[in-house]
């Protein structure tokens, strides 16, 4: 059985970059450290983290006076920043460029006038951050379907959450134009996230069978597994290498292998290891 590895898959710059910082700054020990939420969508990642004295709390309100907060990669709220700034804690702010990217562009539309459509999941904190930016009249959609045009301004500007597929965004872009008078898209989607998107479709055209790997609160990695299960490949998200079972790849010849943006290097070794003892 041969084990086909996606060319793009794994740790991107942004997740890299945070994890090194919070890190390099838990080496300090002036400050007991916490994350507001995950710093990245991996589970054995925040173990790790938590080995290093890092916790994590749901709220600002549940940090102690004098520590410090790390904001995470997939952003915050205005509202979160402002009020850890008040509590006076030390605050390590690793939201992503591209995340970054993206609130600029929204707060920038808003202010110009434009109705604000994000293309997302409902519910998540990049997307949660990315409406703090976008006044009253913001809607989030998972896709094109869930467009009602009667809810649409004249002007109308659209964004992507980071991790979502272009495939998903041109279509919103396209139903919105047929019944705004003017509308401003901007492809937020990081080059990272269609690296790997790209790279796992490439993998699952030629496999018999897909391992995604990543954590399953990971929207890049549960998007990687939406992507390769609709290429008509038998498709299965692990977490860990543990998670793996033998009569998944009964009569497989080639096993294609791609992993989230979040999930780090020793995890994919893990399952790329378990699928060649096979």
């Amino acid at each position: 059985m041969d084990v086909v590895i996606a060319k793009s898959a794994g740790f991107c710059y942004g997740v890299s970059r945070a994890l090194d910082a919070v890190l390099s700054a838990a080496c300090d020990k002036r400050k007991q450290m916490y994350t507001l939420g995950p710093l990245i969508h991996n589970p054995q990642v925040m173990s790790k983290l938590a080995e290093h004295g890092v916790k994590s709390v749901g709220r600002v309100d549940e940090v102690p006076a004098g520590s410090i907060i790390v904001m995470p990669s997939h952003g915050v709220s205005e509202s979160v920043m402002t009020q850890a700034a008040e509590m006076g804690l030390e605050i390590i702010d690793v939201t992503c460029p591209f995340v970054s990217k993206v609130h600029r562009i929204v707060g920038s539309l808003t202010k110009a006038g434009y109705q604000i459509l994000i293309l997302g999941d409902q519910g998540h904190t990049e997307v949660q951050g990315i409406l703090s930016k976008a006044g009253n009249n913001a809607i989030v959609l998972s896709d094109a379907s869930d467009l009602a045009p009667e809810t649409l301004r004249k002007r109308v500007g659209i964004v992507a959450q980071t991790t979502q597929t272009v495939h998903r965004f041109s279509e919103l872009v396209s139903a919105v134009s047929n019944h705004a008078y003017e509308v401003r898209a901007y492809n937020t989607i990081c080059n990272a996230t269609s690296d790997r998107q790209r790279a796992a479709l490439d993998v699952a055209q030629h496999a018999d069978v897909m391992v995604v790997v990543g954590g399953r609160n990971s929207a890049n990695t549960r998007r990687l597994a939406e992507i390769c299960a609709e290429a008509n490949v038998p498709t299965h998200h692990v977490e860990v290498a543990d998670e793996i079972e033998a009569d998944w790849f009964e009569g497989a010849r080639t096993v294609g292998v791609t992993a989230g943006a979040s999930t780090p290097d020793w995890v994919i070794e893990a399952v790329i290891s378990t699928l060649k003892a096979m």
